[in-house]
């Protein structure tokens, strides 16, 4: 049975799809909070039916944040353009620091972060993120869980997942054939994710800000590292 929260809920998806459909024939929809492991919503279709799950931690979002996620999702389930009006007022509401903590906590509680070891076949992280932290951060960092993936990602080399304390690193770095710099370029980027939180600029959430950049060319062979990660794009 759905709450009355979810029952206000549906009524914001129901005025979405008829605004951004243009179709007066409105299907059944349903829609629920559900506890994902963070800010995450989902919306599929299936035998002529919505269903749409929204983060519980939106239960006490504002209206206006409620109403600008069903339009949202709804327009992105019909391909439809994003109104930059909508998207403005959910990033408002996301990108306010007690909600991006509570989601954080969400995904720490929640989530689950599988790490293989930080010693690989060829590098081992422990030893590359102490001697970073001491050439870079002056030993300021506190360490996090380090580890590689399980499997060989080519696109994502590194992922620092701040609500799980960790840093993962891809195990297609780990040959002999990659040159150790690049290994500690690729490491010494993710922990510059600990130094340096997320800011919100111009209405977005910016993780490669400024200051970030600024701190990631003080790598020592940062112009050698960047041409190699760049033939690897290329490839």
């Amino acid at each position: 049975m759905m709450t009355t929260g979810e029952q206000t809920l549906r009524t914001y998806f129901l005025d979405a799809f008829r605004q951004v459909t243009r179709r007066s024939d409105t299907p059944e929809i349903h829609v629920a909070f559900y506890p994902f492991a963070g800010l995450n919503h989902t919306i599929r279709i299936r035998k002529q039916r919505i269903y749409a799950r929204v983060s519980d931690l939106m239960r006490d979002a504002p209206p206006a944040a409620q109403r600008a996620i069903a339009f949202i999702l709804v327009a992105k389930l019909f391909r439809r353009r994003v109104n930059s009006e909508h998207q403005a007022v959910y990033r408002q509401y996301a990108y306010q620091p007690q909600v991006v903590r509570a989601s954080e906590l969400a995904r720490r509680a929640r989530g689950r972060k599988e790490l293989t070891g930080a010693a690989g076949e060829h590098y081992d992280l422990d030893a590359i993120f102490a001697r970073l932290n001491r050439r870079y951060f002056a030993n300021a960092l506190q360490k996090p869980a380090l580890g590689w993936s399980r499997r060989r990602t080519k696109r994502i080399l590194g992922h620092h997942d701040r609500a799980h304390e960790a840093i993962v690193i891809s195990r297609s770095l780990d040959t002999p054939e990659t040159p150790e710099f690049l290994v500690e370029f690729v490491l010494y980027h993710e922990m510059l994710h600990i130094k340096h939180r997320a800011r919100t600029i111009n209405g977005r959430r910016v993780h490669h800000h400024a200051a970030f950049r600024s701190d990631e060319r003080r790598f020592a062979r940062y112009e050698e590292a960047s041409a190699w990660l760049d033939r690897l794009a290329e490839r």
